[in-house]
């Protein structure tokens, strides 16, 4: 994991097990600020003080590290099942669905968008979907410690578990017959993204309970999923909460 924010969110998760923390001389200090280290079940290991290069030899090439790295277990599993459950019935719920999002940046950027708008959970599937890596944590911006990520088996079975919790199935197509913004979006929503080419495959499609398109205008009529995602959630939130 690489980044100065990455590594300070999986610092101030205590669910996050740390093995080494490197990072330059004049980042030390700004690491550990505000971070409560003794709310973590085990303690972090002492930083060590490396030189820009240093840390950057040890990184897949092109990593943007920013002078700070660190590394760390995989997060724990958390079952869908799990997830459902501690959502309080009453309560509103957003929740993200990728149908084989394979890119980590844009999986990153997702949960970063998540975070954003107070999503509960982004659900990916096991297979063809980015890895936890440390391109799609640098990519979340501390945000993959923060929204958790749910890999499930089979998406059209994890659809219809989110329906079991009430939880309204809102999928986007371009071909949906319906936009975005003339819908009324329901309090309990899960909002369902296919992959970067394919979009979403049949059978996600058809647990849906309903398509909506985003009314593009312009040359170029679709967009990355990262920013679908992003507008969706944001007009969900616009929607159910008031502006701060």
């Amino acid at each position: 994991m690489f980044g100065l924010h990455a590594v300070r969110a999986a610092l101030a998760n205590p669910r996050r097990h740390i093995h080494r923390i490197l990072v330059i001389r004049e980042l030390a200090g700004e690491l550990f600020e505000g971070i409560d280290r003794s709310a973590r079940p085990r303690p972090l290991p002492t930083p060590e003080s490396m030189d820009k290069d240093a840390i950057g030899r040890l990184l897949p090439a092109g990593a943007v590290h920013q002078g700070v790295a660190a590394r760390v277990e995989p997060l724990p599993y958390i079952a869908l099942e799990d997830l459902t459950a501690d959502l309080d019935p009453n309560a509103p719920a957003l929740l993200v669905v990728l149908d084989q999002v394979s890119d980590p940046h844009n999986v990153g950027a997702i949960l970063r968008s998540a975070a954003a708008f107070g999503a509960s959970a982004v659900i990916v599937t096991e297979r063809h979907a980015a890895p936890e890596t440390g391109t799609l944590a640098k990519s979340a911006s501390g945000a993959l410690d923060v929204v958790p990520l749910v890999r499930v088996a089979n998406l059209a079975r994890a659809l219809e578990l989110l329906k079991k919790a009430n939880i309204w199935c809102l999928g986007f197509a371009a071909d949906a017959p319906d936009s975005l913004p003339e819908a009324k979006l329901a309090d309990r929503v899960a909002l369902v993204l296919g992959s970067e080419g394919q979009g979403m495959r049949r059978l996600t499609r058809e647990g849906c309970d309903l398509l909506l398109r985003l009314p593009t205008g312009g040359p170029i009529d679709q967009l990355n999923v990262s920013n679908a995602a992003a507008i969706a959630l944001y007009e969900w939130a616009r929607q159910h909460r008031q502006p701060r």
